[in-house]
């Protein structure tokens, strides 16, 4: 019986904290994984660009004024892409 509330709070932290930070990230990797070439994003840094050019594990994006930027896939941010996104 006095195991009961030790249970309680480990049951309450999967619920309130690790489930929804495991279902974020795999959000953000579905995310990544289905950027293609053209789409506008924002890094994490804050860099706007548009995707030029695509390798497995980074992008090359082109910023304002034509120059390139390679840049992590890891670096790109979900939710400030999604804001680009609804503005536009």
């Amino acid at each position: 019986m006095s195991m009961l509330p030790l249970l309680l709070i480990i049951v309450v932290f999967y619920f309130f904290m690790i489930r929804p930070q495991l279902k974020k990230s795999k959000d953000q990797k579905k995310y990544r994984e289905a950027l293609k070439k053209g789409d506008k994003i924002i890094t994490i840094g804050g860099v706007h660009g548009k995707i030029a050019e695509m390798n497995d594990k980074t992008f090359i994006i082109e910023v304002e004024g034509g120059n390139r930027l390679k840049v992590e896939r890891s670096a790109v941010s979900m939710e400030f892409s999604a804001t680009l996104e609804q503005n536009t």
